[in-house]
């Protein structure tokens, strides 16, 4: 335990952030600020990595931002059963479901809607490193409205040193460390962290459960 807590720290520690090569412009909250949802239904998310792992890795860990941002967060394990008693257990095919069906179902506002651009590691060289992107669509299920749009990317590289050699060396070591602890997983986390948090320039409004509720 004790091992795992220091590698999450130390990955903590060598996290980099990468925001949109381009600068955003400003994001226009109208429609949110009129839609005030409350509460989220979150949609298992498409994955265009080549990871099968990305999809339940994002979702898993998806909630706990958007409930600490001031929102009542369907239970994922609630959604996946009633997808899957009503014969739907692919990501696409749960996309396709219409708002106004999603509604009469789960009784949310809205929907976020997400896509898994790039998962796990990669061995470029003399570095391996682990990339997880994202892109999501908060969706309001009475109107069909898009209320918020956002991407975020983290990277994790591994160090290096001891000149060509080394650097190949530990290169390999990463890669190997990093596909046997899925530190993917780990990353993902922090990906969503770092997407679904309100309070942050482009992010998502504070919800009605938050004491921020309406001050941004």
């Amino acid at each position: 335990m004790i091992n795992n807590l220091m590698r999450v720290a130390m990955l903590s520690l060598a996290m980099t952030l990468v925001g949109c090569a381009a600068p955003q412009a400003e994001v226009d909250y109208s429609a949110f600020r009129e839609s005030k949802p409350a509460s989220i239904l979150v949609l298992p998310p498409l994955n265009d990595s080549v990871d099968v792992a990305a999809t339940s890795a994002v979702l898993s860990q998806a909630t706990m931002p958007l409930a600490e941002s001031g929102y009542y967060v369907l239970p994922v394990a609630v959604m996946e059963e009633t997808f899957r008693q009503n014969g739907l257990v692919t990501p696409t095919d749960i996309h396709d479901v219409p708002a106004p069906k999603l509604r009469e179902i789960f009784g949310a506002d809205s929907a976020l809607y997400m896509t898994v651009k790039e998962y796990g590691a990669q061995y470029v060289v003399l570095a391996s490193t682990v990339t997880v992107s994202i892109e999501a669509d908060l969706v309001d299920l009475r109107t069909g409205t898009k209320l918020w749009s956002g991407q975020k990317l983290v990277s994790y590289a591994g160090g290096s040193g001891g000149g060509i050699l080394g650097m190949l060396i530990q290169a390999v070591v990463d890669q190997v460390i990093n596909t046997l602890s899925d530190r993917g997983y780990q990353v993902a986390g922090m990906t969503n962290q770092a997407l679904l948090s309100a309070g942050q320039p482009g992010g998502i409004l504070y919800g009605p459960r938050s004491p921020h509720y309406e001050t941004q």
